[in-house]
């Protein structure tokens, strides 16, 4: 049965599993030296620009953790979201390994807003404050809401204007860029990030994200910092090559269409059901909704999904690359059956 968890609950792509078969065969040199990597990373400066740095890693935490650190010294945070994924589900690796503290802001859309983030401006240049140093947004964000580019753009000259630097946190970045019908050099590279958490898990690929830096003189560390982070993959090449095989022919975008119109189609079955309330509007591949209490018990007997906020009812469920209308169909017929059985 398929699931609606997460997007990590999903399978690998037959393109990444065959492009990690293909990579087998021979023997290459390790810890990215090899063929495989040196040609991911140009497919990545082809998509983003030739100036920038890539250094492949195995976890979204691990790409945050250790790009971020490149950016921080002790005595300096990061502004972000109170929702944002290195504040509430990365067990504090941020605080631990960093040694820095950050600066989250209450949101109701996992959006971060100028306006909240400039408190955080009074502290500069006091030093029995911390130092905005980072300003951290996630794309899509936690709660499937979608940045606009010119959203973007004003984050990154804003924490410009200010001596800090832009992170997006792109565990979902392909949902992102699928959902606004942009490239990655548009929705990145053109409006001023400084560091990007690229993800591919959560869209087709086995395991592997890539940091992605725009700046060598902020990435001239990071080599070192993969290794200390124990994020230094020996036989980077199993990583590498599903990279190549994610960007060439746009598999990312074709997997992130697919699955947020499978989302779009969740939620339209959702409105035929009388007491589920859509929480917002869908724009990527997540879709929150409100549904009676005594449905979540019965329904989490034989369907998997998240109930994020059981204050209020709320659960999330998420589309994959291989979810299909009839896994959707199947589910919407299960919380018929629960609602009549209730009412």
């Amino acid at each position: 049965m398929k699931m609606f968890m997460s997007d990590n609950n999903s399978g690998v792509h037959p393109k990444i599993l065959e492009a990690i078969i293909n990579c087998n065969f021979e023997h290459e040199f390790p810890y990215g030296d090899d063929s495989y990597s040196k040609k991911a990373i140009e497919k990545f400066r082809e998509v983003f620009g030739k100036d920038v740095d890539v250094y492949f890693v195995a976890t979204g935490t691990g790409t945050n953790i250790i790009g971020l650190s490149g950016l921080l010294r002790p005595f300096e945070g990061v502004i972000c979201p109170d929702s944002a994924h290195i504040n509430v589900d990365e067990c504090g690796a941020f605080e631990r390994f960093t040694g820095s503290k950050l600066l989250y802001v209450p949101n109701k859309d996992g959006k971060l807003k100028i306006e909240d983030a400039k408190i955080f401006l009074k502290s500069v240049g006091d030093e029995h404050q911390i130092q905005p140093r980072v300003v951290s947004i996630t794309q899509a964000t936690e709660f499937g809401t979608v940045y606009t580019v010119e959203e973007i753009k004003e984050l990154a000259d804003f924490a410009h204007e200010n001596n800090m630097l832009l992170h997006v946190d792109g565990a979902r970045i392909a949902n992102a860029a699928a959902a606004l019908g942009v490239t990655f050099k548009e929705m990145i590279t053109d409006t001023g990030v400084d560091l990007l958490s690229f993800g591919g898990t959560k869209n087709g690929m086995m395991l592997g994200e890539a940091i992605v830096c725009f700046s060598p003189e902020i990435s001239r560390n990071f080599k070192f910092l993969r290794k200390q982070g124990m994020q230094l993959i020996s036989k980077m090449r199993f990583v590498s090559a599903q990279f190549i095989a994610y960007l060439e022919n746009d598999l990312w975008k074709e997997n992130a269409v697919h699955s947020n119109s499978m989302a779009k189609y969740m939620a339209e079955r959702l409105k035929e059901i009388p007491n589920v309330h859509l929480f917002a509007e869908v724009q990527s591949n997540m879709v929150f909704a409100q549904i009676p209490k005594a449905w979540i018990e019965p329904l989490l007997e034989k369907y998997y999904f998240y109930v994020t906020e059981p204050e209020i009812n709320l659960i999330r469920l998420v589309a994959s690359f291989d979810t299909t209308k009839e896994d959707i169909d199947q589910f919407i017929d299960g919380i018929k059956k629960v609602a009549k059985k209730e009412f």
